[in-house]
């Protein structure tokens, strides 16, 4: 009887031990559903263009919403202006060429922002020509007049690879031009070749008209050039205060990149449906050459999305320093924080 009854408290005492623990999960969950999202400010450094779908992809699909953040989109004139709004905090995170982070950080009161996941593994960079010009290589730039808009970062990396190549850097004419006639000028022959973005440019080119066959992109990573390109930058403040956040937008921005590679088609319409006249299928193969040349690059096949190689950033910013004078060079570590990043293995494409 003494047996039975020892028994039966201890079973009790089992089931009392459970239905607290139950409860305390219950509690849990239920504070974790209402716990109240994190508004973040997302700056573009520029208009809307279908490389940006994978952050539009994971709103439209609940991926920012699952993991309890609220994400407004708004776009600057550049990558500076998009910097600053970071740095004062008008901004919680930003789209940014990585390389502008760099000589961002040389001045003497930067605030100090880090990349926190590097969507561009390889800097989209290249020179637009013309075939009818007499340029097929890089080499063929020699005694050519090539368009480069204002504020172009791929001039700066220039000097670089002009020396890394064999190229006679003065022998090369840049003539300044705005970034609206940067296409229609090249169209029209009043230059042999035009500096901009390989999947902006050579794509819009081929839309105006330009046979495709008359057509050659030098891209800049083709050629030696290691720069990273476009990256999720952070304020200090917010992402020391919040870091769960952080690594939650990189989490579903992840997400948003998975469902753009898997669906390209649809991911270019929710892009185009957030362009004035947007042209789906000219976004659609905006998107399809981005991919190709600048995400799904063999690197991040092999060691996952958006982190770096520090020795090759360190390179990078030795190829900066050839054209920009830094007052303290920063180290790759003053640039990007892995410390953000999801574990390897969820960071590979499936």
């Amino acid at each position: 009887m003494f047996g039975f009854k020892t028994t039966a408290l201890r079973c009790l005492l089992g089931l009392s031990i459970s239905l607290a623990a139950l409860a305390t999960r219950d509690v849990s969950a239920a504070e974790t559903a209402a716990a109240p999202s994190v508004a973040i400010h997302f700056t573009f450094d520029r208009p809307i263009d279908a490389s940006m779908t994978p952050f539009f992809i994971a709103a439209k699909d609940g991926k920012f919403g699952a993991e309890r953040l609220n994400v407004s989109f708004n776009s600057a004139a550049g990558s500076p202006e998009a910097l600053a709004r970071v740095a004062k905090g008008d901004s919680e995170l930003a789209l940014v060429d990585i390389n502008e982070l760099i000589r961002f950080r040389d001045k003497d009161d930067a605030a100090p922002v880090k990349a926190v996941f590097v969507l561009f593994n390889r800097a989209p960079y290249a020179i637009i020509a013309r075939r009818s010009r007499g340029i097929h290589l890089l080499p063929d730039l020699d005694g050519k007049t090539v368009g480069v808009a204002d504020g172009d970062l791929s001039t700066r990396l220039w000097p670089a690879l002009a020396q890394q190549n064999g190229i006679n850097a003065s022998r090369v004419k840049f003539h300044k031009i705005s970034a609206a006639v940067r296409e229609p000028i090249l169209s029209a022959g009043q230059v042999d070749a035009v500096a901009g973005f390989s999947y902006l440019s050579a794509v819009s080119l081929r839309d105006r008209g330009v046979p495709g066959s008359d057509l050659v992109v030098l891209r800049y990573a083709d050629y030696g050039c290691e720069a990273y390109g476009f990256a999720v930058v952070a304020n200090p403040t917010f992402a020391a205060a919040k870091p769960d956040a952080v690594k939650g937008f990189v989490r579903a921005l992840i997400a948003g990149i998975n469902v753009t590679v898997k669906e390209p088609a649809r991911a270019a319409d929710e892009a185009t449906s957030r362009i004035d006249n947007g042209d789906r299928d000219l976004e659609l193969e905006r998107l399809r050459t981005v991919l190709v040349d600048n995400i799904l690059t063999d690197e991040v096949k092999r060691n996952g999305l958006g982190g770096i190689d520090p020795a090759r950033l360190e390179r990078s910013i030795d190829q900066i320093a050839q054209d920009f004078k830094f007052r303290k060079r920063p180290a790759a570590a003053d640039i990007f924080d892995d410390g953000f990043l999801p574990p390897v293995e969820s960071r590979l494409i499936n």
